[in-house]
């Protein structure tokens, strides 16, 4: 009979003393059960005394113990109990007993038990397939005989006997799935009652001992203990169950539940089995896994990949089979979860792993580096955690959580857990997966990325990594960001996504923020510039939602999070100078959804809790208390979401707060939507009263040029079409309560859920439709400066809460300007602000109370009905204007007394007196007075005016212009040496008010006046001014800091002139290009002051065209920012001139290079002309595109047939002048330089068909027709320049970053 290989013995053995060895054992008892267990055929013994029998026995049994009993009398009932009338019992209690009472026969008769091989199958049949099925169900009568066979076959190992039996791998596969189909099910108890641990211990002991035991293992069992690890992924379940290896029974659908929250039981087994047996586990795994992978070569070189290929994508179909494919991924995923559970089992894969990733086939080594991502992570086969949710609305800001409030639910699937260092113990596959960083496929790289911003995110499973490897993925992941390919790109993006706050500042910040060049915060933000939109679109978003989480900490004062987000918003808000549609909207919705939710603060409001005098205050902070237990009135609202407003304000660049001043300017949008609804309702749906083709042709009208204002015009015409055909009233009213400036936040906020809603349930409505009225709606809502958040400002701007005074000071200026209506119902209080602290001769104001005067002035000019008439308020302004500190506070009181048309010239008459009572230069207040008399000239009335400008015109050249400062002045001679100063002393500012006091007095003469003889000392003074750079007449030398205030203030004084028609007319040629040479200044401050202010007024087209070349002349601008801010604006009006079919663009290159002859660094030296190339180049990239190539080239072909007009005209005809010979020579360059730049880009140059006429100012005819022609043959281009202008085009054109925008 059988024996068992491992001598089997009682559980317990007993340790005896010498006294009870040297005592004469007991004898052998026999076993007292008589009675008879089986039975003839037809003569069934009743199932009750069976019972009763079977019972019986089984207590005898477990009170014997194996050196106690006869062995002989165990054999007749052993021999009973193996028959089938027992075994095969239809009651299942006789079954159950029977296994109790055979399981302590193994005991008993340990190590040779009394059954032969066929008993022994047939007895293991039993337990197998009946009785440890049976513990699924807790609840049996017979639960507890199930546990007892249970726990002995463990303790007493009995089941190796299992191993003897001849063709056993049947039974064998069937009691590992019946154990795992035990613990992974759900119970079978009616009443729900779980299974005991004990269950699960017995069960992982007992598959242990039979797998220590085994020789072999088939096939089906292991796939059954990996099984487990692939079903950690609930998305695998299904097909794993329904398509298991080729040639194999499918794993058992009963092994299909799974705990979601902590390992479940079967998982636990599976993974103390792998444990326990490593070694013999590390085989069967690592044959597993060769057996896929070899598999999938196969397949790959039977599908036709080609060895050493290498195309990239064009490979991705190709390989192994779509089933091979899927055998491969479950591998990969049985890998993860073993990593994460057993690592040591997995010793031998890995090196296989390793080798996949320099597989030939793309997608055999895209599932390499996955795996190897994911296994570093400690990310298994269910996948990553849930990506952090920011969100930009809460309050308190999540920035602000305690640590406690920012650890997700514990998930024991989805937790990154990595047992042992990936880095630490695999350290050359560790750097064969860095090394795909470079692979050619750029899924791959993709891939990567995702993994490597994984490994960072989960600090390599929670093993942690060293610093030099984190700071090397911090590295590798910030290149990833500026790949080539934007799939690369996009998945940098969306791995950045996937990192909490904390770890976006505590990890990703560590590099460096988002100006910091190279860091990943810095490559991330100018990913909102990206050319593909995709990328841009995710980037810009993630971004938006990043400093909304931020702005609470921004707010808080968070030095570190300021520092390294602070700059978010500007980059975004810069991304509508790229004049993309596209970009622009997604900007719209960033702003109004992440960086200024509507929905931000999510709070109702409450009635305050007064209780014990406590007071009715706004929240100072964000407290990080329950909201319940708080109390919000709805002017803590509207204060907490004016912070947020000013937060952001405060932080940005100029030309991003200039954006945000812009978009807050809602008044154009709001009109012309509001033509748009009164189309919509006479449309009436379609059905049109009268006038139909008149309406229907305004209507029109109207959608194609808001189609033109968004990306995809088509779609959104028939998107405003359909929304003119719904015909809801509802959504009319919705619309205009929110470009009402009278409507409340509240209200503004409600009508456009109100009004998204019902696009939403709309016949007939669809998304795109709902996308395209959104951003519309934000255009025109008065959301970022709306009544309801003044008063906040206004507290902000008086107490200098947060430090936000002076931008909220800033924001009221600019609310009173470009939206005086809402400022309306602030202004009384205001007014009385300003009465409190005006100035006297003994007493100053405050400093704040200049932006409340500027914000005042701006709201007069809107409304001057609207301000106090009272004398008390007049003589408040007139103290200003006489004592106010600084200067600008006289300025802006004077503009806000004469509002009052009633006194003007009374108001005008007394302040002129004032002023010029006792003026002497230097005296106490005499800067206010000189603003005061600068600021009468531009808005008093004319017979007063008139009547005092000698005196006043005397004191500004005489004794302010023309003083000379003494030793005691305020001049400080440490400024003598300097070129700028931020703080000018009283000597520079009260010459820069002499200088607008004269400029003023021109500028306010009517249309009608005669200016000639004022307006020409004025222009003569500027001119020398320019010339001179900012040398005042006299002997005494003026110091460097106040020439270069002087002659940019100089310079921007002529600009103002010249946006007037008639005073433009005045500025010579000659003039002009001394003027444009302020634009290269070697003073920083300077040059950026006058080029912006020439962007200005052409922006506002207030200025010539002739003036867009002053720009052109930036091609070396040393500062990079102020270059990309011209570059910007140049391809942007190109783009408007180019929609209106306008050539000015092109037509002024004659006037550019007429300026470039005049240039004083112009010479005919060879070096010299190669350097006035990038000149012509930087035109070129601003300006030039494949359709007005040939215009510009026909330009600069025109010049050649003209002479300079500027200087004077030589007496000798033949004779040509200096200036014209420039010319001819740059108009030779500038042709070579555009075929260059046609052979470069590919286009085709074809003739002009028209001749473009030249301005008459700067150009004269040539004498006769002879010099003509001799002018035209003649090549003035040196040769040797000609011929190195392939090289120099070449060299401006070679691409830096091509996916970015400029």
């Amino acid at each position: 009979m059988p024996r068992t290989r491992t001598r089997t013995t009682a559980p317990v053995a007993q340790t005896t003393t010498e006294e009870e060895e040297e005592e004469v054992q007991p004898e052998q008892g026999g076993l007292q059960f008589k009675e008879a267990l089986t039975w003839r055929a037809g003569k069934p013994i009743p199932v009750a005394d069976l019972l009763r029998r079977l019972q019986a026995l089984s207590k005898e049994l477990q009170e014997l113990e194996q050196e106690e009993v006869e062995r002989e009398s165990l054999i007749p009932p052993a021999k009973e109990l193996a028959t089938h009338n027992l075994l095969d019992h239809k009651d299942r209690g006789v079954r159950a007993w029977t296994a109790c009472c055979l399981v302590d026969m193994f005991r008993l008769c340990a190590p040779d038990a009394p059954y032969t091989a066929t008993q022994l199958k047939d007895i293991f049949t039993l337990i197998v397939k009946t009785i440890i099925p049976s513990l699924a169900d807790p609840s049996s009568p017979y639960n507890a005989q199930h546990l007892f066979v249970l726990k002995s076959l463990t303790e007493v190992r009995s089941i190796v006997l299992l191993t003897d039996i001849p063709s056993s791998q049947n039974l064998i596969h069937h009691l590992f799935e019946s154990c795992f189909d035990v613990l992974s099910g759900p119970s079978k108890a009616e009443s729900g009652e779980e299974l005991t641990k004990n269950v699960e211990h017995h069960m992982t002991t007992l598959l242990g001992v039979l797998l220590d035991e085994s020789q072999t293992l088939p096939t089906e069992v292991i796939d059954i203990v990996l099984a487990q690890f692939l079903r950690a992924d609930p998305r695998s379940v299904a097909s794993a169950s329904s398509k298991g290896k080729k040639g194999q029974n499918p794993v058992s659908d009963k092994q299909m539940t799974l705990l979601l929250k902590e390992a479940p039981p079967a998982y636990n087994m599976a993974k103390n089995i792998c444990n326990a047996a490593h070694e013999k586990m590390t085989r069967y795994i690592s044959q597993y896994f060769s057996q896929v992978l070899l598999q999938a070569t196969t397949g790959n070189m039977t599908n036709g990949a080609k060895h050493g290929d290498d195309s990239d994508d064009e490979d991705f179909g190709k390989g192994p089979s779509e089933a091979d494919l899927l055998e491969s991924k479950k591998a990969h995923n049985m890998i993860r979860e073993l990593w994460r559970s057993c690592p040591s089992v997995l010793q031998d894969t890995v090196p296989q792993l390793e080798m996949e990733l320099g597989a030939e086939d793309i997608q055999l080594r895209l599932l390499a580096t996955e795996t190897f991502g994911d296994m570093i992570s400690g990310i298994g086969a269910a996948g990553p955690p849930a990506a952090a949710v920011l969100n930009a609305s809460a309050y308190p800001s999540q920035s602000l959580a305690p640590p406690s409030d920012r650890t997700q639910v514990y998930n024991f699937l989805t937790t990154p857990n990595s047992p042992l260092s990936f880095t630490a113990r695999h350290q050359q596959p560790y750097q064969s997966f860095i090394s795909r960083r470079k692979d050619k496929s750029p899924v791959v790289r993709a891939a990567w990325t995702t993994g490597i911003g994984r490994i960072l995110m989960t600090s390599a499973g929670g093993v942690g990594l060293d610093h030099e490897n984190e700071d090397q993925l911090l590295q590798y992941l910030s290149e990833m960001l500026v790949d080539g390919d934007e799939r690369v790109r996009l998945s940098a993006v969306k791995a950045i996504e996937s990192f909490s706050f904390d770890d976006i500042i505590q990890k990703l910040g560590s590099k460096g923020g988002a100006i910091d060049a190279g860091s990943v915060l810095a490559n991330l933000t100018d990913r909102v510039k990206d050319k593909k939109s995709l990328v841009r679109n995710e980037a810009m978003r993630l971004l938006g939602k990043i400093w909304g989480v931020a702005a609470g900490a921004i707010a808080e004062g968070s030095e570190r999070v300021s520092t390294l987000l602070g700059p978010v918003p500007s980059k975004i808000l810069e991304t509508y100078f790229i004049n993309d549609l596209e970009l622009s909207a997604l900007a719209d919705r960033v702003l109004f959804e992440s960086l200024l939710p509507l929905d931000y603060p999510p709070l109702k409001a409450k009635a305050a809790q007064l209780a014990n005098g406590a007071s009715q205050k706004a929240k100072d902070s964000q407290t990080n208390g329950s909201q319940e237990d708080q109390a919000f009135t709805e002017a803590d609202i509207d204060k907490i979401r004016a912070e947020r407003e000013l937060v952001l304000i405060r932080d940005l660049e100029e030309k991003a707060k200039t954006v945000f001043f812009v978009k807050g300017d809602t008044r154009r949008n709001a009109k012309f939507m509001e033509a748009f609804l009164l189309q919509c309702e006479a449309y009436n749906g379609g059905v049109v009263e009268k006038d139909e083709k008149k309406v229907k042709d305004q209507l029109g009208k109207l959608i194609d040029a808001y189609a033109k204002m968004l990306p995809e015009p088509s779609r959104v015409s028939d998107d405003l079409w359909k929304f003119a055909k719904m015909h809801d009233r509802r959504s009319y009213t919705l619309i205009r309560f929110c470009i009402n400036p009278e409507s409340d936040y509240r209200k503004i906020q409600k009508a456009i859920k109100e009004f998204t809603k019902r696009m939403e349930g709309a016949s007939g409505s669809t998304a795109t439709m709902v996308d395209t009225l959104t951003i519309l709606i934000y255009r025109v809502s008065v959301l970022l400066f709306n009544r309801s958040h003044v008063p906040a400002i206004i507290e902000y701007s008086r107490t200098d809460e947060s430090g936000l005074g002076s931008i909220a000071h800033d924001v009221l200026k600019e609310i009173s300007t470009r939206n005086p209506e809402v400022f309306k119902a602030h202004t009384q209080e205001l007014c009385r602000a300003l009465e409190t602290e005006a100035p006297s001769n003994k007493k100053t104001n405050s400093a704040g109370t200049v932006a409340d005067l500027r914000a005042c002035s701006g709201f007069a000019k809107r409304f001057p009905n609207e301000l106090p008439k009272d004398r008390k308020f007049a003589e408040a302004m007139k103290a200003y204007a006489l004592y106010g500190s600084p200067p600008e506070s006289a300025k802006y009181a004077v503009s806000i007394l004469l509002t009052n048309e009633e006194r003007k010239e009374l108001n005008t008459k007394e302040l002129l007196a004032q002023c010029l009572k006792g003026f002497t230069y230097g005296s106490n207040h005499f800067l206010a007075r000189l603003a005061a008399m600068s600021q009468l000239m531009l808005v008093g009335t004319k017979d007063e005016v008139d009547e005092t400008y000698d005196t006043v015109s005397e004191i500004a050249i005489s004794q302010v212009l023309l003083h000379t400062a003494d030793a005691d002045e305020t001049t400080d001679e440490s400024n003598m040496d300097v070129d700028w100063t931020d703080t000018p002393d009283e000597n520079c500012i009260a010459k820069t008010w002499a200088l607008r006091l004269l400029v003023n007095r021109l500028w306010s003469y009517g249309p009608e006046e005669a200016i000639n003889e004022v307006a020409m000392p004025i222009y003569k003074f500027l001119n020398n001014l320019i010339r001179s750079d900012g040398q005042l007449p006299g002997s005494t030398p003026t110091p460097e800091a106040h020439r270069s205030r002087l002659k940019l203030l100089a310079a921007q004084l002529m600009l103002k002139l010249c946006s007037s028609k008639r005073l433009d007319a005045l500025l010579t040629p000659d003039a002009f290009n001394h003027l444009a040479t302020v634009a290269q200044s070697p003073i920083e401050q300077v040059r950026s002051g006058f080029v912006r202010k020439v962007m200005k007024y052409l922006g506002q087209d207030k200025l010539p065209r002739r003036f867009y070349t002053i720009l052109f002349l930036l091609a070396f601008e040393p500062t990079r920012s102020t270059k990309d801010e011209v570059v910007t604006f140049i391809r942007a009006r190109t783009s408007a001139f180019a929609r209106q079919k306008d050539t000015a663009m092109e037509a002024l290159f004659a006037r550019f290079l007429s300026l470039l002859a005049h240039h004083p660094d112009f010479d005919k030296d060879p070096e010299y002309i190669k350097d006035f190339a990038q000149y012509i180049l930087f035109y070129l990239k601003g300006v030039a595109n494949a359709d007005n190539l040939s215009l510009i080239y026909h330009v600069a072909q025109r010049v050649k047939s003209v002479r300079d007009g500027i200087d004077p005209l030589p007496k000798d005809p033949a004779e040509m002048s200096p200036h014209s010979e420039a010319l001819y020579i740059l108009s030779d360059l500038a042709q070579t330089i555009i075929r260059r730049y046609e052979e470069q880009h590919g286009w085709n140059l074809q003739s002009y068909p028209a001749k473009l006429k030249l301005p008459a100012g700067l150009f004269a005819a040539l004498p006769n027709h002879e010099i003509a022609q001799e002018i035209a043959m003649k090549q003035f281009l040196p040769e040797e320049v000609a011929d190195a202008m392939e090289d120099v085009v070449k060299a401006s054109l070679r691409a830096k970053k091509v996916y970015l925008y400029p």
